[in-house]
């Protein structure tokens, strides 16, 4: 009877660089994939709301962009502790990494905070989704699947630190981590465009 061979370590090392490539390469495609849903919905907004008479449409008033820029704020910031967190992961520094890690899901969670304080205010001036024409649709659509985007984040982000606490994840073997950093930078480069489209022009 054939006994299955077990990799020594050098293989074991070589095996995991080559399937960090591929999963690299995956998790690029499916961001790509995520990048062109949001490109379809923010161009399909863009085309209809050129088409307009004027904007925003009679009625509507923009989001408070006070309330809007610390929300990107938030959300901005916490783009920097997740980088420094993986940075911090590299160097070994494990303590400081798990702290910041804390910190980017605490900020991820007030900015979900925030996009629900905001949500509430408009309802209260009765711009829905469904009763504000094509700027409500859009506005609810749009930020809403962000925020969804966000709360998988925190949830992935989660599962990376306890994972991280059970010796998951090493200076050698982090692809989780840079993963999880990369979806992380996404949110905050598709909030840059939300921003600017609903709030800024």
């Amino acid at each position: 009877m054939a006994v299955a061979s077990v990799p020594h370590e050098g293989q074991a090392d070589q095996l995991y660089v080559e399937t960090r490539a591929l999963r690299l390469q995956g998790f690029l495609l499916f961001l790509v994939s995520d990048l062109v849903l949001f490109s379809s919905f923010i161009f399909a907004y863009m085309y209809l709301r050129n088409s307009g008479q004027g904007w925003p449409p009679p009625g509507i008033t923009r989001p408070a962009i006070a309330l809007g820029g610390l929300n990107a704020a938030i959300l901005f910031g916490s783009g920097a502790t997740m980088h420094y967190a993986l940075e911090n992961f590299k160097r070994g520094n494990f303590i400081r990494y798990a702290w910041l890690l804390i910190f980017t899901i605490i900020l991820g969670a007030l900015f979900l905070g925030g996009q629900a304080i905001e949500y509430t205010t408009l309802f209260r001036e009765h711009i829905t989704w469904a009763g504000s024409g094509i700027f409500g649709a859009s506005f609810f659509t749009l930020t809403g699947m962000h925020g969804f985007h966000v709360l998988c984040g925190i949830i992935y982000l989660t599962i990376l630190l306890l994972q991280s606490v059970h010796g998951v994840y090493d200076k050698q073997r982090y692809f989780g981590l840079t993963a999880g950093t990369l979806y992380w930078h996404f949110v905050d480069v598709i909030w840059v465009v939300l921003f600017s489209i609903f709030y800024l022009v």
